[in-house]
């Protein structure tokens, strides 16, 4: 496998699928109606599956981490259905949200780290299409400041990227499944490019970290 070419770099430690029930229901809420994406990085977390990451991250200290991938997907449902599910349980209005169309990234920390996140997109476009910014070079409202790569200063408290890992290479990527030009191949595959396309910087620039 892929990770294998990385052993006599780093350990490398994988949580295959935060959120099994939100998984299989192909939403972003827990079975509870908490947004799993936004309750890390906080003392006793009501979110189990945060919760239960944290506390997994507790036991690997003193570890002191590099780098954090966090692979999300957005599918069609999340502005169809959860997102205005989500604003009618908090008793808010609900502005209609448009997903992107391709794979892009977030850059998580204020040093947004612009290198490596460049090197993931430049893999990436290898097998899938990079998300082009809306009439307001914004992607999911937020400045998109190099190909496919947004900036996360201004995004919502306890989100899911960069939480509790110390580290300022986080990102968040983001594929889109429901698009006419992917599949769940390519989805895959494209997730795994972000991986390795980051992994490498990291080989090539140990003077970075």
């Amino acid at each position: 496998s892929a990770a294998k070419r990385f052993e006599e770099h780093f350990n490398i430690v994988v949580f295959p699928c935060v959120s099994p029930w939100a998984f299989e229901t192909i939403n972003r809420w827990n079975n509870n109606c908490y947004d799993v994406n936004r309750f890390w990085g906080m003392d006793n977390s009501p979110a189990e599956e945060c919760a239960s990451v944290m506390a997994h991250l507790a036991t690997l200290d003193p570890i002191n981490f590099l780098a954090h991938f966090d692979l999300h997907e957005t599918t069609n449902s999340d502005a169809e259905e959860f997102m205005p599910a989500k604003a009618a349980h908090a008793g808010l209005g609900y502005k209609p949200l448009t997903i992107p169309d391709g794979f892009y990234v977030m850059a998580s920390m204020e040093d947004a780290q612009l290198g490596w996140h460049e090197a993931m997109i430049e893999e990436v476009k290898k097998g899938t299409h990079i998300a082009p910014p809306d009439a307001e070079n914004n992607l999911v409202g937020l400045p998109v400041i190099s190909d496919g790569i947004v900036h996360e200063l201004g995004a919502p408290d306890h989100i899911c990227s960069g939480y509790k890992t110390g580290t300022v290479y986080a990102t968040t990527s983001e594929v889109y499944p429901d698009s006419d030009r992917a599949t769940d191949e390519i989805c895959n595959k494209a997730q795994l490019g972000c991986v390795v396309g980051g992994l490498n910087w990291l080989v090539a620039n140990p003077s970075k970290w």
